[in-house]
C-alpha cells in the first residue's frame, strides 16, 4: 500500500514527515529533560497498556474486518502512544545515567526506535492526506 503512495507523491512528503518527527522528538525529549527527575516514568505503565490495546484492536480488526476510519484511529492513537514513549524513554535514560549506566549505544537505539515509530505514523498520515488532496484535484478537473 505504501509503495503505491510513494510512486504517486513527491519526496517533499518524506522530508516533511522527517522534519516533523525531528521537531516532535526535540520538543518532547526536551520537555522530559527539563522535568523533575522521574516525573514521567510512571506513564510507562499506562503506555504499555495502550500498546496492548493497540495490539488487540489490530488483531480484532484483522479478524472481523476493519474500516479505513478504524485504521486511521489506530495510526493516530499509536502516534500519541509513541510520542509518550519518547518522553518516558528519555527520562528513563537520564535516570539510568544518574545511576551509572552509561551504555550510550543502547540508549541511542532506544531513542532511534521511538523516532522510527513516530516517523512511520506521521508519514502514513501525511501520505493519506496528500492522496486525498490529489483525488480532490482530479475530481475538480473532471
Amino acid at each position: 500500500m505504501l509503495t503505491v503512495f510513494f510512486s504517486l507523491h513527491h519526496d517533499s512528503v518524506l522530508v516533511a514527515a522527517f522534519v516533523g518527527t525531528a521537531i516532535a522528538f526535540a520538543c518532547f525529549s526536551g520537555a522530559a529533560m527539563l522535568a523533575k527527575r522521574r516525573e514521567y516514568l510512571y506513564l510507562g505503565g499506562l503506555l504499555s497498556s495502550a500498546v496492548s490495546m493497540l495490539l488487540w484492536l489490530h488483531l480484532a480488526s484483522s479478524i472481523f474486518g476493519g474500516s479505513a476510519a478504524f485504521f486511521m484511529f489506530e495510526i493516530y492513537f499509536g502516534l500519541l502512544v509513541f510520542v509518550g514513549y519518547m518522553v518516558v524513554d528519555t527520562q528513563d535514560i537520564i535516570e539510568k545515567a544518574h545511576l551509572g549506566d552509561l551504555d550510550y549505544v543502547k540508549h541511542a537505539l532506544t531513542l532511534f526506535t521511538d523516532f522510527v515509530a513516530v516517523f512511520v505514523r506521521i508519514l502514513i498520515i501525511m501520505l493519506k492526506n496528500s492522496a486525498e488532496k490529489s483525488e480532490k484535484k482530479k475530481k475538480r478537473r473532471d
